[in-house]
């Protein structure tokens, strides 16, 4: 290529990225009209994926798959759900299973799978449900595009009637990402906790997954470099990667190359059990929502990944305000270290959520709630991780006319909601309530309910006014005395996306 081709090439591309800078920032002096607004446009796709329920053989999960109706979207799309490949339970991941493969046949830890979808998404505004039983059901990975990619949800939700984290399990499905933090971990000798990875892309997954505990990071050189094939799902028992018993661990998943799904199942001897979802990215200030009003022992477990230390002022916030929990008002966080806190019957009959926010300067914090309901041989045990606020709207699917409860919590200003039960899955027309939440407390509102309905249904939370809110759902089912329950947060179903609008304005050049 010679040298006037080249300076030709240069001198375009020059063009092209100064006219580029001015469409995007033009000068407010050429009289030119200012930018627009971004617009707020229905995400085109969505991918979601779905751990494997459970290592019990007296499971038994359902699932339920519901995309809110959104203006402005595509008339038309679909939704479909595939099996993962399945990697050995040991941590070794070394025996890749699934249909096809060939060492699928016997293999330790194989799961089955099926080319029979287990759930087929109908028309967005109505729930679709599946169900599935065993140890064997592999974990899901799922897509959606047109109009059943924005706020699209599904919910996995299991039941155990007996052994190690009997009770009930629940976890919104994840999309991918390359960063997780999980405070609230354990490898004690009573709990069985694995970290599950989902790799939805054609390429391979290279992922660290670090352990901290009351001292500081532990080596572990079991969790370094795990590769997680393509379109394939790796639990990893945690207790493999270190020869440590700690009761309260921050578990940090971090990929070097590509993207997984990350969510931690925590189960005990003796307490039930439950999915632990991935806390909010580290930041000073966080709100954990929606703690049982009949919750018997609460524990906070926090951890700040920087250089340093933080102080946190401890509250609730109640249904009459902010308040302070006696012997807890303020917790100390060592940097690299994570510190858990008894906050016992913290609630005491009422509704109530955690807001943390700094006592003097901010330091990014990870942070959740351990939650027990039940005395004795009763007990069962969830996990409420802090979260993002609802934001323009957010979605939770798998809901029944008793045995629901949504708590909303306004830590800073008072705000107003608009909750819309769908349809259900089999009948019911939807109906929707608007409720007024005043700034620092937390309400368990009285949740919406389908006229007619029949089957689950779904529920949408919409901010209308006001400043930021909070949410969670709470699943119970009592069986043979013990009070199952499943706690998911609701952020951000991000089915909106902000789009800028741009425009030529060639004026720039004649400078």
């Amino acid at each position: 290529m010679n040298r006037t081709t080249l300076s030709l090439i240069a001198a375009t591309t020059a063009l092209a990225a100064v006219t580029a800078f001015a469409a995007l920032d033009g000068p407010s002096a050429s009289g030119a009209a200012a930018p627009e607004a971004a617009a707020h446009l229905p995400v085109e796709r969505t991918s979601l994926l779905c751990p494997a329920p459970s290592i019990s053989d007296i499971a038994d999960t359902s699932y339920t798959s519901f995309t809110p109706v959104t203006q402005g979207t595509a008339d038309s799309g679909k939704a479909q759900l595939q099996a993962a490949d399945e990697q050995s339970g040991d941590g070794t991941g070394n025996s890749q299973t699934g249909k096809g493969s060939k060492n699928s046949k016997g293999s330790k830890g194989a799961k089955k799978t099926s080319d029979t979808p287990l759930l087929t998404p109908k028309a967005p505004g109505t729930p679709v449900t599946g169900d599935s039983s065993g140890a064997d059901t592999p974990a899901l990975i799922g897509t959606a595009d047109g109009k059943f990619a924005p706020g699209w949800t599904m919910q996995e939700t299991t039941a155990v009637a007996a052994g190690t984290g009997r009770g009930l399990q629940g976890v919104t499905c994840t999309e991918a990402d390359t960063d997780f933090w999980f405070p609230g971990a354990s490898t004690a000798a009573s709990r069985t906790d694995y970290v599950h990875l989902t790799n939805p892309d054609d390429s391979a997954a290279v992922v660290d997954v670090e352990l901290y505990g009351k001292d500081g990071a532990i080596k572990s050189p079991l969790g370094e470099s795990l590769t997680v094939p393509p379109h394939a799902s790796k639990p990893i028992l945690l207790s493999t990667l270190t020869d440590q018993r700690q009761p309260d661990l921050t578990v940090h998943v971090s990929v070097r190359s590509g993207r997984v799904g990350a969510s931690v199942q925590a189960l005990d001897d003796k307490a039930g059990g439950d999915w632990l979802a991935a806390a909010a990215d580290p930041a000073g200030s966080l709100v954990l929502p929606g703690i049982p009003k009949d919750a018997t022992d609460v524990r906070l477990i926090a951890f700040t990944p920087g250089g340093d230390d933080a102080d946190l002022k401890v509250r609730l916030a109640s249904p009459d305000g902010l308040i302070t929990p006696a012997g807890s008002e303020t917790l100390h966080v060592k940097s690299g270290m994570t510190t858990a806190v008894d906050l016992g019957a913290v609630t005491r009959g009422e509704a109530g959520s955690l807001v943390l926010t700094p006592t003097d300067h901010s330091v990014p914090v990870v942070a959740a709630l351990q939650v027990v309901r039940g005395k004795g041989d009763k007990q069962e045990t969830a996990f409420i991780p802090a979260t993002a606020p609802v934001g323009t709207r957010a979605t939770s699917a798998d809901n029944s006319a008793n045995g629901t409860t949504l708590a909303l919590t306004a830590p800073t200003a008072t705000a107003t909601v608009k909750v819309t039960a769908s349809a259900g899955s089999e009948g019911g027309t939807p109906t929707t309530k608007t409720y007024t939440i005043k700034s620092g407390t937390t309400e368990d509102v009285p949740v919406p309910v389908p006229a007619g309905l029949k089957g689950t249904y779904a529920l949408t939370v919409e901010s209308v006014s006001g400043g930021p809110v909070y949410a969670s759902r709470t699943l119970s089912a009592a069986e043979s005395g013990i009070p199952g329950f499943t706690i998911q947060t609701l952020p951000n179903d991000r089915g909106m996306v902000a789009v800028p609008k741009t425009t030529q304005d060639l004026s720039v050049l004649q400078k």
